[in-house]
């Protein structure tokens, strides 16, 4: 008696079940590397992100520090020009001398400057001028100087791309913003900024506080002068008010000061 025959099936897989396979493992692995992708592009826009608020925050910080540090000779100017659509600026500081190394050499700058640069593209660099001699108008050191370098030797790009800029200053005077700034011995009470990066940045507005600070050149003349500063200008001579200038003050024995009998 024959055994019965056995029937056998192929082992492993049909070609259509391989072609089924591969498309599905295709889009498996396209969807992995698609989400993989925006992940990417997404942790990009926020390091990117992170980074210019880190910028723009330690630009704000370093305009903070050095307007408060500023002294009470400071020459502060501002002058601003239209270019038909862009705002540029120079603000200058002047006597407020600062040494540091450029280039491997010891340098004192004697003036900075904050300087709007138009580009090409349109858009704006903010750029940080030094200046080894005075520079404004009526420096003592620009009468029969001419030869003196105008010219800055060191720049710093502080800020590129920028969409604008501008400045609003406040006269503690006349509690009036203005725009441009020429008073001599003088700074304004508040320094406001306005200005956005790149063509769809957001409006970042900062003010910064100019504390009234006395000039030191007035409180040295008023300390050879008798004046003691700390008690409002009165006299260090007791009995002796001060006399303003061109008026005549009458001392206890009647004969005018400074005045003959």
């Amino acid at each position: 008696m024959k055994a019965p025959r056995q029937s056998y099936r192929p082992i492993g897989f049909t070609l259509l079940e391989l072609v089924i396979s591969m498309l599905l493992l295709t889009i498996i692995v396209g969807m992995v590397f698609g989400v993989a992708r925006t992940s990417l592009a997404l942790g990009n826009t926020i390091v990117q992100t992170q980074n210019e608020e880190m910028e723009n925050q330690a630009f704000f910080e370093l305009l903070g520090q050095r307007f408060a540090a500023l002294p009470g000779n400071t020459r502060f100017d501002m002058k601003v020009e239209d270019s038909g659509n862009r705002y540029l600026s120079d603000l200058t500081l002047q006597n407020v001398p600062m040494s540091f190394t450029w280039g491997g050499q010891e340098r004192i700058a004697k003036a900075v400057q904050i300087s709007t640069v138009k580009k090409r593209s349109g858009f704006l660099d903010i750029v940080l001028r030094y200046y080894e001699n005075e520079i404004l108008e009526g420096s003592e050191s620009t009468f029969g100087s001419s030869a003196l370098s105008k010219e800055p030797f060191a720049e710093i790009v502080l800020l590129q791309d920028v969409a604008y800029f501008e400045w609003r200053l406040l006269d503690v005077r006349t509690m009036e913003w203005q725009y441009d700034w020429d008073v001599k011995g003088r700074l304004p009470l508040q320094i406001e900024l306005t200005m956005a990066i790149g063509a769809k940045g957001e409006e970042i507005r900062h003010v910064f506080w100019l504390p009234p600070k006395q000039n030191p050149e007035v409180f040295m003349r008023q300390i050879g002068q008798g004046v003691n500063p700390a008690a409002g200008g009165q006299s260090d001579q007791p009995g002796i008010p001060i006399q303003p200038p061109g008026i005549q003050v009458p001392t206890p024995g009647g004969v005018p000061q400074g005045g003959k009998p």
